[in-house]
C-alpha cells in the first residue's frame, strides 16, 4: 500500500510510519496542512491518513480539496475529536472511515487495508486475473496450481498492474507509487524495467500467459 499520513505529532507519526513500512507498505509523511496540500496535488494514495486538528489548517479542509480535484485516493480519518457531527462531517465529505484516538495500530492498519480492498478490488483478500491468483493476506501469488516466490516489489508491481489493469501506466506512474517521493531522487527510471522483466519472466515460467504489455515510449499496459 502506498499511505500519506498527515499528523503533526510527531511520537504518533513516527509510530505509525515504522508499523506501516515494517509491513512492507510505502508511507509518505506531511506535519501540517500545507505539506499535505501539496503532497495531495502532486501525487496519488491507495489512502490518506487524516489528523483532522493540524497547526495550520483544519483537516475537512483537505477533504474538501480533494473532492473538488475528483482523486479517488481513499482516506481514513484519525482523530481525537468523538463528538458524532464531526464523524458525519468528515464522511459526508468523502472520507471512507473515522477512527477516534487513542487506537491500536493493528486496528489502524485493519481499516486502512479494508479501504484499500474496496477502492480497488471490491473488498476482497483473492483477487483473480485470468489464471493469476493472489492472497493479499498471505501475499501469496499463484498461477494455476503452481507457486511463484516474487520479491516485495515485484509483488507490488503485479498488484497495481491488476487493479489498473487496461489502463496505460507510465514509468513515472509505476515509480512514484511504488517508491514513493524517494523517486525525486532519480534521474531515470531504468530500474523499473529491470523488475517488470523479472516479474514477466517468473510468470511465464509458471505458465501463465504474458498480459504486460509494453507502450512504447510511454510505459505499460496489463491486459488480456
Amino acid at each position: 500500500m502506498k499511505i500519506l499520513l498527515v499528523e503533526d505529532e510527531a511520537a504518533l507519526r513516527d509510530s505509525i510510519i515504522a508499523y506501516f513500512t515494517e509491513e512492507g507498505s510505502i508511507c509518505e509523511t506531511a506535519e501540517n496542512y500545507a505539506s499535505a496540500l501539496t503532497k495531495i496535488n502532486i501525487y496519488n494514495y491507495d489512502c490518506i491518513v487524516l489528523d483532522l486538528t493540524l497547526p495550520d489548517g483544519d483537516g475537512m479542509e483537505i477533504l474538501r480539496k480533494l473532492k473538488q480535484m475528483h482523486k479517488t485516493d481513499g482516506v481514513l480519518i484519525i482523530s481525537a475529536r468523538h463528538s458524532l457531527d464531526d464523524k458525519l462531517s468528515g464522511l459526508n465529505l468523502g472520507a471512507d472511515d473515522y477512527l477516534v484516538k487513542p487506537f491500536h495500530l493493528s486496528e489502524l492498519k485493519a481499516r486502512v487495508s479494508a479501504i484499500v480492498r474496496r477502492k480497488s478490488f471490491d473488498g476482497n483478500n483473492l483477487i483473480v486475473f485470468q489464471e493469476i491468483n493472489i492472497d493479499t493476506l498471505a501475499m501469496r501469488t499463484t498461477v494455476g496450481q503452481n507457486n511463484i516466490n516474487l520479491t516485495k516489489k515485484e509483488y507490488d508491481l503485479l498488484v497495481y498492474f491488476i487493479a489498473n489493469q487496461r489502463k496505460v501506466i507510465t514509468k513515472s506512474a509505476l515509480a512514484e507509487h511504488l517508491w514513493g517521493d524517494e523517486i525525486d531522487l532519480s534521474d531515470h527510471f531504468d530500474f523499473i524495467y529491470t523488475h517488470i522483466k523479472n516479474l514477466r519472466k517468473k510468470l511465464l515460467e509458471a505458465g501463465c500467459n504474458d498480459y504486460i504489455k509494453s507502450m512504447y515510449g510511454v510505459g505499460y499496459k496489463f491486459s488480456s
